[in-house]
């Protein structure tokens, strides 16, 4: 059974679901915010987003891969990337 991956997200829709998940104003995220330096996300909360993109954008990311990830654009290139090729 193939697994349906999710449309590209724009950019403000990834911030405005990471901004939910770590629980901040929207306001305080741009592209180059980083989730440990100026969010303060913990190896807990990072988890969590790993969770909620996968399951959101039908997508599976490798460790080695996540641990590549500071900041917002780093995400959505990452997500674009695995979209793009269709690879969950």
């Amino acid at each position: 059974m193939t697994q349906r991956l999710a449309k590209v997200p724009e950019k403000e829709e990834l911030r405005t679901l990471l901004a939910e998940v770590i629980d901040v104003d929207v306001a305080l995220i741009d592209d180059h915010t980083s989730f440990v330096e100026d969010l303060e996300v913990d190896s807990l909360i990072a988890l969590e987003l790993v969770v909620v993109l996968e399951k959101k954008f039908g997508v599976r990311f490798a460790e080695p891969e996540m641990r590549k990830v500071r900041t917002v654009q780093d995400t959505y290139d990452l997500l674009l990337a695995k979209l793009s090729a269709g690879t969950a």
